[in-house]
Protein backbone atom coordinates (compact mmCIF):
# COMPACT_ATOMS: atom_id res chain seq x y z
CA UNK A 1 0.00 0.00 0.00
CA UNK A 2 1.25 3.42 -0.71
CA UNK A 3 2.35 5.31 2.08
CA UNK A 4 -0.44 8.18 1.43
CA UNK A 5 -2.98 5.86 1.42
CA UNK A 6 -1.73 4.49 4.75
CA UNK A 7 -1.58 8.20 6.13
CA UNK A 8 -5.39 8.89 5.15
CA UNK A 9 -6.11 5.57 7.14
CA UNK A 10 -3.95 7.18 9.72
CA UNK A 11 -5.89 10.37 10.02
CA UNK A 12 -9.23 8.33 9.80
CA UNK A 13 -8.36 6.13 12.67
CA UNK A 14 -6.35 9.35 14.53
CA UNK A 15 -9.22 11.90 15.05
CA UNK A 16 -12.39 8.96 15.15
CA UNK A 17 -14.27 9.95 12.13
CA UNK A 18 -17.62 10.16 13.24
CA UNK A 19 -20.54 9.02 11.40
CA UNK A 20 -22.64 10.54 8.37
CA UNK A 21 -25.43 10.67 10.84
CA UNK A 22 -23.58 12.63 13.84
CA UNK A 23 -22.19 15.17 10.77
CA UNK A 24 -25.88 15.38 10.09
CA UNK A 25 -26.60 16.45 13.40
CA UNK A 26 -24.00 18.95 13.21
CA UNK A 27 -25.24 20.81 10.54
CA UNK A 28 -28.96 21.04 12.42
CA UNK A 29 -27.32 22.44 15.06
CA UNK A 30 -25.76 25.05 13.07
CA UNK A 31 -29.33 25.71 11.56
CA UNK A 32 -30.20 26.54 15.25
CA UNK A 33 -27.39 28.56 16.02
CA UNK A 34 -28.13 30.82 13.12
CA UNK A 35 -31.73 31.34 14.59
CA UNK A 36 -33.76 28.79 11.97
CA UNK A 37 -36.08 25.63 12.86
CA UNK A 38 -33.86 22.42 10.89
CA UNK A 39 -37.82 20.74 11.10
CA UNK A 40 -39.60 23.33 8.92
CA UNK A 41 -40.18 22.28 5.39
CA UNK A 42 -37.19 23.99 3.34
CA UNK A 43 -34.73 22.89 5.83
CA UNK A 44 -35.64 19.34 6.88
CA UNK A 45 -33.65 18.01 4.49
CA UNK A 46 -30.80 20.16 4.27
CA UNK A 47 -28.41 18.45 6.80
CA UNK A 48 -28.10 15.56 4.57
CA UNK A 49 -27.42 17.34 1.80
CA UNK A 50 -24.90 19.46 3.17
CA UNK A 51 -23.32 16.23 3.95
CA UNK A 52 -23.51 14.96 0.51
CA UNK A 53 -22.29 17.82 -0.90
CA UNK A 54 -19.47 17.99 1.86
CA UNK A 55 -18.50 14.12 0.68
CA UNK A 56 -17.86 15.23 -2.87
CA UNK A 57 -16.48 18.81 -1.50
CA UNK A 58 -13.28 17.42 0.01
CA UNK A 59 -12.99 14.16 -1.54
CA UNK A 60 -9.57 14.55 -2.25
CA UNK A 61 -9.15 12.90 1.26
CA UNK A 62 -10.00 9.72 0.04
CA UNK A 63 -7.65 9.99 -2.55
CA UNK A 64 -3.74 9.39 -3.03
CA UNK A 65 -2.65 11.97 -4.79
CA UNK A 66 0.82 10.16 -6.00
CA UNK A 67 -0.61 6.96 -6.84
CA UNK A 68 -2.24 9.04 -9.53
CA UNK A 69 1.32 9.71 -11.22
CA UNK A 70 2.25 6.13 -11.06
CA UNK A 71 1.23 5.32 -14.61
CA UNK A 72 3.98 7.05 -17.09
CA UNK A 73 5.30 6.66 -20.86
CA UNK A 74 8.92 6.73 -22.03
CA UNK A 75 8.72 6.61 -25.51
CA UNK A 76 8.62 10.65 -26.31
CA UNK A 77 10.63 10.22 -29.74
CA UNK A 78 13.29 11.77 -28.28
CA UNK A 79 11.42 14.79 -27.00
CA UNK A 80 13.43 16.54 -24.02
CA UNK A 81 11.45 20.05 -23.59
CA UNK A 82 9.88 21.26 -21.32
CA UNK A 83 5.67 19.91 -20.52
CA UNK A 84 3.67 22.49 -19.34
CA UNK A 85 0.02 21.92 -18.70
CA UNK A 86 -2.01 25.92 -17.94
CA UNK A 87 -4.77 27.22 -17.03
CA UNK A 88 -6.29 23.75 -14.76
CA UNK A 89 -9.23 25.28 -12.94
CA UNK A 90 -9.43 24.11 -9.50
CA UNK A 91 -12.14 24.99 -6.70
CA UNK A 92 -10.93 24.60 -2.81
CA UNK A 93 -12.12 25.53 0.58
CA UNK A 94 -9.94 28.26 3.26
CA UNK A 95 -8.83 26.06 6.25
CA UNK A 96 -9.05 29.21 8.24
CA UNK A 97 -12.78 30.24 7.50
CA UNK A 98 -14.08 27.39 5.32
CA UNK A 99 -14.71 29.28 2.34
CA UNK A 100 -14.71 29.36 -1.32
CA UNK A 101 -11.33 29.65 -3.42
CA UNK A 102 -11.48 29.71 -7.10
CA UNK A 103 -8.69 29.59 -9.12
CA UNK A 104 -6.03 28.11 -12.09
CA UNK A 105 -3.18 25.97 -11.75
CA UNK A 106 0.11 26.15 -14.05
CA UNK A 107 2.34 23.00 -13.85
CA UNK A 108 5.64 22.30 -15.86
CA UNK A 109 8.03 20.03 -15.91
CA UNK A 110 11.50 19.37 -17.44
CA UNK A 111 11.06 15.27 -17.83
CA UNK A 112 14.12 13.19 -17.51
CA UNK A 113 12.93 9.34 -18.56
CA UNK A 114 9.33 9.67 -18.01
CA UNK A 115 6.03 11.29 -18.81
CA UNK A 116 2.94 11.09 -17.62
CA UNK A 117 -0.64 11.36 -19.40
CA UNK A 118 -2.11 15.47 -18.96
CA UNK A 119 -5.23 14.43 -17.32
CA UNK A 120 -3.13 12.80 -14.38
CA UNK A 121 -1.96 16.24 -13.84
CA UNK A 122 -5.31 17.43 -13.93
CA UNK A 123 -6.28 14.58 -11.71
CA UNK A 124 -3.44 15.75 -9.09
CA UNK A 125 -4.76 19.44 -8.38
CA UNK A 126 -8.03 18.11 -7.94
CA UNK A 127 -6.84 15.75 -5.49
CA UNK A 128 -4.88 18.43 -3.35
CA UNK A 129 -7.66 21.22 -3.95
CA UNK A 130 -10.42 19.32 -2.73
CA UNK A 131 -9.34 19.44 0.71
CA UNK A 132 -9.22 22.52 3.51
CA UNK A 133 -6.35 24.55 2.55
CA UNK A 134 -3.86 27.60 2.58
CA UNK A 135 -2.91 28.35 -1.08
CA UNK A 136 0.61 28.26 -0.20
CA UNK A 137 0.88 24.57 0.66
CA UNK A 138 -1.67 23.66 -2.27
CA UNK A 139 1.35 24.77 -4.23
CA UNK A 140 3.82 23.16 -2.84
CA UNK A 141 1.96 20.22 -2.43
CA UNK A 142 1.47 19.90 -6.29
CA UNK A 143 4.95 20.88 -7.04
CA UNK A 144 6.58 18.25 -4.57
CA UNK A 145 4.48 15.18 -5.53
CA UNK A 146 5.74 15.75 -9.21
CA UNK A 147 9.14 16.00 -8.05
CA UNK A 148 8.77 12.92 -5.80
CA UNK A 149 7.00 10.83 -7.85
CA UNK A 150 8.46 11.36 -11.74
CA UNK A 151 12.29 12.77 -10.74
CA UNK A 152 11.75 15.42 -13.06
CA UNK A 153 15.10 17.68 -13.93
CA UNK A 154 12.94 20.45 -12.71
CA UNK A 155 8.88 21.42 -11.46
CA UNK A 156 7.60 24.72 -11.53
CA UNK A 157 4.02 25.69 -10.36
CA UNK A 158 2.40 29.00 -10.72
CA UNK A 159 -1.38 29.57 -8.77
CA UNK A 160 -3.45 32.29 -9.16
CA UNK A 161 -7.10 32.01 -7.37
CA UNK A 162 -9.23 34.22 -5.59
CA UNK A 163 -10.55 33.77 -1.83
CA UNK A 164 -14.20 34.83 -0.57
CA UNK A 165 -12.83 34.93 3.28
CA UNK A 166 -11.62 38.38 1.67
CA UNK A 167 -14.50 39.20 -0.95
CA UNK A 168 -17.59 38.18 1.33
CA UNK A 169 -16.19 39.06 5.16
CA UNK A 170 -13.79 41.57 7.03
CA UNK A 171 -11.92 43.60 4.76
CA UNK A 172 -14.76 42.39 2.02
CA UNK A 173 -12.43 43.46 -1.08
CA UNK A 174 -13.57 42.12 -4.77
CA UNK A 175 -11.18 41.91 -7.67
CA UNK A 176 -8.49 40.77 -5.62
CA UNK A 177 -6.12 37.65 -6.47
CA UNK A 178 -3.57 35.86 -4.90
CA UNK A 179 -0.36 34.51 -6.54
CA UNK A 180 2.03 31.62 -5.27
CA UNK A 181 4.70 29.90 -6.96
CA UNK A 182 7.10 26.94 -6.41
CA UNK A 183 10.32 26.12 -8.60
CA UNK A 184 12.32 23.04 -8.00
CA UNK A 185 15.47 21.97 -9.68
CA UNK A 186 15.98 23.50 -13.28
CA UNK A 187 13.21 25.45 -12.77
CA UNK A 188 14.50 27.46 -9.75
CA UNK A 189 18.56 27.03 -10.98
CA UNK A 190 18.36 27.96 -15.09
CA UNK A 191 17.02 31.31 -15.64
CA UNK A 192 16.30 29.86 -19.33
CA UNK A 193 13.89 27.03 -18.23
CA UNK A 194 12.13 29.44 -15.85
CA UNK A 195 11.57 31.77 -18.12
CA UNK A 196 10.58 29.29 -21.02
CA UNK A 197 8.10 28.27 -18.70
CA UNK A 198 6.58 31.43 -17.40
CA UNK A 199 5.98 32.92 -20.92
CA UNK A 200 4.81 29.71 -21.74
CA UNK A 201 1.60 30.37 -18.79
CA UNK A 202 1.34 33.97 -20.00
Amino acid sequence: MHATLEKLQDRNEAYDRPSRKAAEEAVRTLIRWLGEDPGREGLVDTPARVVRAYAEWFDGYEQDPAALLQRTFEEVGGYDGIVVLSDIPFESCCEHHMAAIHGIVHVGYLPQHRVVGISKIARLVEAFARRLQVQERLTAQIADTIAEVLSPYGVGVVVKATHACLSTRGVRKHGVSMVTSRMLGAFRDDPAVRQEFLTAIT
